[in-house]
């Protein structure tokens, strides 16, 4: 079996929450960035939004996950390198990973532990604010690494949020080095721009010597270089990726090939919640790239389909919403 991509992350159940920005102010928390919480933290916060929100959604998530599940969706062969444990969530999480057609390291022998959970907060202004507890994910290690997998794959897709672990950012950092090895190219997200703000020299590491395809916001662009300037912060990419597309919000996006940097045109909707909503724009990016189509239809359709996450809550697209988007890979 071969593989378009190839994906590893975190294993993170979502939680979803539609609150007021009155329980920010009252908890203490940053709104729009994601915080780490510990065992105890999650256990009192999840009693507070089940009992004054109501859960709206649960789901098999994280940032990797997110992207390869809605690349399987559109019709790509994948594979996703996680951990989870041996609980009521973590079989939640791997059988919906499957019901997506994506192939996983994960079977019915895991660790004794807790699987990684993410609460996600969503606003009446479309934002979203995640506190998360990483949970058995955080000790993602080399040996979870398929090599086989990897090996057949043609893209290798690392996601951000694996600097924040020692263990799982070297499980990262293993795996450019194995697809340098394989001649499998290496694709990189950043995640969240709290990632590029705390975590600067690990995600420099993750990304060695460079990347072959490099996926970030606007905001992220420029922390990691330090810059205030959009022109001055892909002049700086340049030195770290051989090609890139930076999301620009209500702007679209703009997408480098290595030669010719393409304006990615914005699709107008009635935002919702922003949850997920970069993350399908690589994973649509990424199954047009390993289907024979340029940056310019990538694009177009990564830009359509993250257009229309935001418009619905949730993550993810469900799986029949995403062939009739294929549309926009046409001119």
């Amino acid at each position: 079996m071969s593989y378009h991509i190839y994906g590893i992350g975190n294993a993170l159940v979502d939680k979803e929450f539609e609150v007021g920005d009155e329980f920010f102010a009252k908890a203490g928390i940053e709104k729009g960035m994601m915080t780490l919480i510990d065992e105890h933290q999650l256990a009192t916060m999840l009693d507070t939004l089940n009992t004054d929100y109501g859960l709206k959604k649960r789901a098999c998530g994280g940032s990797a996950a997110n992207t390869i599940i809605g690349a399987s969706y559109f019709g790509a062969r994948t594979f996703y390198t996680c951990n989870v444990a041996n609980d009521e969530s973590g079989d939640f999480y791997i059988a919906d990973l499957q019901a997506a057609g994506v192939d996983t390291n994960m079977g019915a022998r895991r660790d004794e532990g807790v699987t990684g959970r993410c609460l996600v907060m969503v606003t009446p202004d479309a934002e979203r604010t995640m506190n998360t507890y990483l949970g058995i994910t955080s000790e993602l290690h080399e040996n979870h690494i398929h090599e086989d997998a990897l090996a057949a794959s043609e893209y290798v897709y690392i996601e951000g949020y694996l600097v924040t672990s020692d263990a799982s950012r070297a499980a990262a950092v293993r795996v450019r080095e194995l697809a340098r090895q394989h001649g499998v190219k290496v694709a990189m997200t950043f995640s969240d721009p709290a990632m590029v703000q705390f975590f600067k020299e690990g995600l420099l590491e993750m990304l060695g010597d460079g990347v072959d395809l490099l996926f970030c916001n606007e905001q992220e662009a420029m922390l990691l270089a330090g810059s205030d300037d959009l022109d001055s912060a892909i002049d700086y990419l340049k030195q770290h990726a051989a090609a890139f597309a930076v999301t620009l919000g209500s702007q679209g996006a703009l997408a480098f090939d290595g030669t010719t940097l393409h304006r990615i045109a914005p699709h107008s909707v009635t935002a919702v919640d922003s949850n997920g909503a970069g993350d399908m724009f690589a994973g649509a990016f990424l199954y047009a790239i390993t289907h024979g189509h340029d940056f310019a239809a990538a694009g177009r359709l990564a830009s359509a389909a993250s257009a229309q996450v935001v418009s619905q809550f949730g993550p993810r697209l469900n799986a029949g919403q995403h062939a009739p988007l294929k549309k926009h890979l046409q001119d």
